[in-house]
Formats: structure tokens, sequence, C-alpha cells
């Protein structure tokens, strides 16, 4: 008989008693006064209820009330213990210590922040200093952008992102993404590619609400540099989906799809919820030039009032030679997500190359 099967274990227990031990323990090797059990009794409080960012803060909150230092000499503590943590993702706690404690010194609190994020990452941290100093901060990320840290040039991008998931939006780079394009022009060419992920991400953010901001910006980046073109291309991904036609140019993908599909097919027809699909079909050119195509497809989701929810997922990108062909094919679990969950019912299946629907199918989700 096979083990049974074990959910993985949630999130915030990164922070479990067996890491916040860790943290004491690594704590006393570097400030031997260190209250160890008084840290470890705030900290433990109520842990059990608290998710993972919770826990984040209530570890800088825990080590704020038991040290009996100024914040500059904390931090010189903390500066030592950082190299000592066993995880980068734990490690967040530390920038979360100085945007609690530390927006009264401006110029420390952001030589903190640059020095800790190489260990984790500071992106959520900075942005207690952008909403509450966006001129001064926006400057100094925009000094990091020439640094030789990838880590601390990623920070100048990701932690100006108006959206970054798990922190709250910046309002006035949302409403404006110019304050932040200096930095984004800075990386747009750089050899990380965590740090050109950051950007595309980034960009990807303002198309959400300044898409055309985006477009005009990328119109006028040389794509030749291939570093830049990968920017590009990921930075206009939702747009992409979208059909949206000065997207698909940038990439080269704005021509009329010249091509016929064949054999498009889903099986099996009917499944139940936890079941596979799997979409295929064959893309075959109808003339003699090459072609760039852009092959995605949308569900027609039902939703519980019985209307439906179009969601575009990503296929593929060909270059399909002169009357040449290309077998797709994409296989796709139907379960419940947190963000979507499925009813009974038909729902139909949109083929699009280019951004044009070129074929349409169908499947029946039923109950039991």
């Amino acid at each position: 008989m096979s083990a049974p099967e074990t959910a993985a274990p949630a999130l915030k227990e990164i922070f479990n008693t067996e890491r916040l031990q860790h943290i004491a323990t690594e704590m006393s090797a570097v400030y031997p006064a260190f209250k160890a059990k008084a840290f470890l009794k705030h900290a433990n409080d109520g842990l059990a209820e608290l998710s993972v960012m919770q826990r984040m803060a209530r570890v800088s909150e825990s080590l704020h009330a038991v040290l009996p230092l100024d914040y500059e000499d904390s931090l010189d503590v903390l500066r030592e213990l950082a190299p000592r943590l066993n995880s980068g993702f734990v490690s967040m706690f530390l920038p979360n210590y100085v945007a609690s404690y530390g927006s009264h010194a401006f110029d420390t609190s952001m030589e903190a922040l640059k020095y800790f994020t190489t260990f984790g990452s500071s992106e959520f941290a900075i942005r207690h200093f952008l909403r509450s100093d966006l001129e001064r901060s926006l400057e100094r990320m925009h000094d990091w952008t020439q640094d030789e840290n990838h880590h601390i040039r990623r920070l100048a991008s990701e932690g100006s992102r108006p959206r970054l998931p798990w922190s709250f939006r910046l309002e006035a780079v949302q409403a404006d993404p110019q304050l932040a394009a200096g930095i984004l022009d800075r990386l747009k060419a750089d050899e990380s590619l965590y740090v050109r992920k950051s950007v595309a991400n980034h960009l990807n953010d303002v198309t959400k609400v300044h898409p055309e901001s985006v477009l005009d910006t990328i119109e006028g980046w040389s794509l030749e540099n291939k570093h830049t073109a990968w920017i590009a291309k990921h930075a206009l991904r939702s747009l992409i989906k979208q059909g949206d036609l000065r997207a698909l140019t940038v990439i080269g993908a704005g021509g009329k799809p010249e091509v016929e599909l064949l054999d498009v097919k889903i099986e099996p027809a009917v499944v139940r919820l936890g079941e596979a699909i799997t979409l295929s079909f064959v893309v075959k050119s109808t003339v003699a030039e090459e072609q760039r195509l852009v092959i995605d497809y949308a569900i027609d989701y039902v939703k519980a009032n019985g209307g439906v929810s179009g969601k575009v997922f990503k296929l593929k990108t060909v270059v399909l030679p002169g009357f040449g062909s290309v077998v797709v094919g994409r296989r796709q679990v139907i379960k419940d997500f947190t963000t979507r969950k499925h009813f009974a019912g038909g729902h139909g299946v949109k083929v699009m190359v280019n951004g044009e629907v070129v074929a349409a199918t169908a499947f029946n989700i039923i109950a039991g």
C-alpha cells in the first residue's frame, strides 16, 4: 500500500517555533546579552493564528521589544545577524524592522535596506519610505540601478512596482508611472535575469492601468539588445494575451494570421472536476511567406449565476515557414483554485492566433 499523500506545509510555517529558536540562538551568538526567552515568549504568543506576513512582522516587533539598544545600535547587531540566518525569506524581517522603526533616520535606513536586500529582499520595506517620502526614496533607488550587486539593482525596480503582490499599492506611482520610468530605463538591458524579470513585472503592472504609456515606452526602445527584447516581450504579456495589436506588433506578430486550423479537438469532451482535458490542433500556413505567430487559447468558464467569464492561456510562439505546419497541444486539469471555482455546464474554448479567434470548440463539466 502506498503512503498517503500529505499536504505541503503552509507557507506561514517558514516562521514556526523551530525557526524562532534559530533566530534566538543566532541573536545570542552575535549579542550575548540578548534576552532569548523573552523574545521567544513574545514571538510565539498567538503564532498559530498569524499569516506569514504577520509572523514576519511579529519577529521584528519581538526583537524591538527585548533589545535595550537605540535604533542605530540595534541595526549594528542585526547586520551581524543577517548572514547567519538559514533562509532568505526569513531574513526579510530585518528590512521590516527598518520600515517599522527607522522612519526618523532616512539615510541610515536606506543603507540598511540596501544591505539587507542582499540576503533576501527589502522590496516590502522600501515601500513604506516611498509612501512617506517619495521623492527622496526614488532618488536613492535611481542610484541603486548602477550598483554592482544585482539584488540591489532589482530592489530599485521591484520595490517601486505599483502593484507588488502581498503589499499595498503605491498610489502615486500607479497614477503616474513616469515617476519610476527613469529607474526602469536604466535597467532595460540589465544582464541579470533576476533584474529583468522585475523590470518586466513592473511594466506589466503598469499595463493594467496605463497600457498606452508602456507601449509608448517600449516602442521607443531599441529591441536589438536581446535583454531589452526579453523584457519587452514579458512586460507586454497581459496585452499580448488580450490580442492588443500594438503589443503583438512589438514582438513581430502583429500581422493578420494567414493560417487554417485542422483537427481541432478536446478529449474527452465530458469531464468531472479533477479530471483533465487535452486540446490539440494543427496550425497550417496558407501563404508562401514566413510568419511569426502567437498562439493562445481561451476558456469561457461558467459562473455560479450561469454567465461566463473568459480566461486566456498561453500556448506558444512560433515562426512558421511558408506553407508549413505545426502540431499544438495542451493538457489541463480541471480543478478548483482559490481564484477560480468550476461549475457544471458547457465551456466554450477559442483558439487565437495573433489575437484573432480562428477556431472554436467546447467541453462539458458534469457534477459528480
